[in-house]
């Protein structure tokens, strides 16, 4: 999708024009299903999610304007999901996605001043620390902690063995918890 064309999409969204939902979901739709599908504990809920989002992207477009649409829609469809997984865990339903999320919050719960960071000081460090790693490695993390990919489809996408992905994640892990830890701000 080029910028023109995602402009063309935010128009219609500011214009209150309801094709702007199927030329999203044309555009980025499969995208957000894959990002719910990877939260979600049932296809239905994933459904669920996706459409939530949706609605999120009709009634934040205008006044919101996105300088990356295609980044947009995942953060909207992430959202989602992750409140449907909320719910889930609630209900004490069998939830794997929470596995990748408990991985990192092993390494934020070590640290007392990263449990008292705010959303947007959390997300800001993280980029610093991730600017730090090669891209493989980077992407790696943003698939396991942000899209929540499973060890076996990280392993395939990038050509390695699920055992190279434990491991690389784990020192990726261990270097973020050292980074947190020398950080004058947010050090012990």
């Amino acid at each position: 999708m080029i910028a023109s064309e995602d402009d063309e999409i935010i128009a219609l969204f500011e214009n209150r024009d309801e094709s702007a939902l199927s030329e999203i979901k044309n555009a980025y739709g499969s995208l957000m299903d894959r990002v719910a599908k990877n939260i979600c504990p049932t296809r239905e809920d994933a459904e669920e999610a996706v459409s939530d989002a949706l609605m999120g992207l009709w009634n934040a477009i205008p006044p919101a304007k996105p300088d990356n649409l295609r980044a947009y829609c995942c953060k909207a469809a992430r959202n989602s999901s992750l409140k449907c997984l909320e719910r889930c865990l609630a209900k004490k339903r069998n939830v794997n996605a929470s596995v990748p999320l408990e991985e990192l919050e092993a390494v934020m719960s070590d640290l007392p001043s990263a449990r008292e960071m705010e959303d947007l000081e959390l997300r800001l460090v993280l980029e610093d620390f991730l600017k730090s790693e090669p891209e493989r490695l980077r992407v790696m993390f943003v698939k396991r902690y942000f899209f929540l990919d499973g060890i076996s489809e990280i392993a395939h996408d990038m050509g390695m063995s699920e055992g190279n992905v434990r491991t690389s994640l784990c020192r990726v892990r261990k270097r973020l918890c050292k980074y947190l830890e020398r950080s004058n701000k947010y050090g012990k």
